[in-house]
């Protein structure tokens, strides 16, 4: 069975960065694509950025490309979010994802990736 644990999470305060980590088990993810999603109180799941297991095809959501980095270890099994320039508005619940149907370029549609990580907060202060 596949599994996803996010970590990373925190405060921090704007302009200042993190590093979130999903590590996944249960099996080999070589033609997986991996997903970053947020979701913010009151708000839609929102896709932040992904990429191919292979560490090909990386996507971002308009309003953090430039300042977020998603890649791969594919020696750890680890999937990683490098946020910079954090904004107070990037508060959010991160969740990684998977999606085992290995779409390239990722998909933006949290439908697309069938298992989900737990969760990591990410609080951004002003």
């Amino acid at each position: 069975q596949v599994q996803l644990a996010e970590s990373g999470g925190g405060l921090v305060q704007a302009g200042g960065s993190l590093r979130l980590s999903c590590a996944a088990s249960g099996r080999a993810f070589g033609s997986w694509t991996m997903g970053w999603f947020r979701q913010a109180p009151g708000k839609e799941r929102e896709f932040v950025g992904g990429i191919s297991w292979s560490a090909s095809w990386p996507r971002y959501a308009d309003s953090v490309k430039g300042r977020f980095t998603v890649s791969t270890d594919n020696a750890k099994n680890t999937v990683y979010l490098q946020m910079n320039s954090l904004k107070p508005e990037d508060t959010a619940v991160y969740y990684c994802a998977a999606d085992s149907g290995g779409r390239r370029p990722p998909v933006s549609l949290p439908a697309a990736y069938e298992t989900w990580g737990q969760g990591t907060q990410v609080t951004v202060s002003s």
